[in-house]
């Protein structure tokens, strides 16, 4: 369950880097019921939110070769002591540690394998004000090459727990994440490992994505297809989950819509 009430290791934000900024927030807008504010005249970027409340940001994409893609920003005590642990650990810089005024301090990050990630040292800013609820983020999800090095990697640097929770047609194990030192209810995601032949996206390259919670799982993938998107798997429902499909935007971010299972 992933909640505004951060702590070390949670997910506190995210942001899509788009190469065409209007059309993702008229995008998302549709599939996902989001208000885009801008961050001002001449600005490439600015605020999604959901019921008044900021759920996300939404960039201009201007990495040179980049996908557009969503990342996902975690919730850290001291960005600098958690950059020395991503390069203890074998992982790589993309982005060295700045800030934003007294909102806050952030940095971007590759694992070792490639799965980028981000994360953000709380000032007057916190984090999203909405989560776990239809229109919002309620799971991250890493696909990967090779989960015990993953795990081993994340658990390093930002303290995470992890339990196994076998695949359905014995399909291997799927690992759940906790942050440290919390109960198995404040699960937040998830990692899967994956053949690089079958993380097409990304040449086989590791990588996070983002799951929102919807009302409706069928009716958001209508509108994912109505609106230039396209679906990777789904919708299907899945045991104990709910019923979700992997989504693809129309510059080829993924994502998930999820209907959680009742009860």
């Amino acid at each position: 369950m992933i909640t505004t009430d951060f702590v070390p290791g949670s997910p506190c934000w995210l942001d899509l880097g788009a190469p065409d900024v209007p059309a993702a927030a008229a995008f998302y807008g549709a599939v996902l019921g989001w208000d885009f504010e801008s961050m001002g005249e001449g600005a490439e970027g600015g605020m999604f939110r959901k019921d008044g409340k900021v759920v996300a940001g939404l960039g201009k994409l201007t990495e040179e070769g980049a996908r557009s893609a969503w990342m996902i920003y975690y919730d850290v005590a001291d960005v600098d002591a958690t950059t020395q642990a991503v390069e203890r650990a074998g992982g790589t810089v993309r982005m060295a540690p700045r800030a934003f005024g007294d909102q806050g301090r952030t940095a971007q990050y590759s694992d070792p394998a490639g799965g980028q990630f981000a994360v953000w040292q709380p000032g007057k800013i916190t984090g999203f004000e909405l989560a776990d609820a239809p229109g919002s983020l309620s799971w991250t999800e890493l696909y990967t090459t090779d989960a015990p090095a993953a795990r081993e990697f994340y658990g390093t640097v930002l303290g995470w727990q992890f339990g196994d929770m076998p695949m359905p047609g014995g399909g291997g194990a799927y690992t759940l994440i906790t942050p440290a030192g919390l109960p198995e209810e404040r699960m937040q995601g998830g990692l899967m490992q994956l053949a690089p032949k079958d993380l097409s996206l990304t040449n086989g390259r590791p990588y996070w994505h983002p799951v929102f919670a919807v009302d409706d799982c069928d009716a958001a993938v209508a509108q994912v297809t109505g609106n230039g998107g396209s679906v990777q798997m789904g919708p299907a429902d899945m045991e104990g989950v709910g019923r979700l499909a992997v989504c693809l935007d129309p510059s080829n971010a993924d994502f998930v819509v999820l209907t959680p299972a009742q009860g």
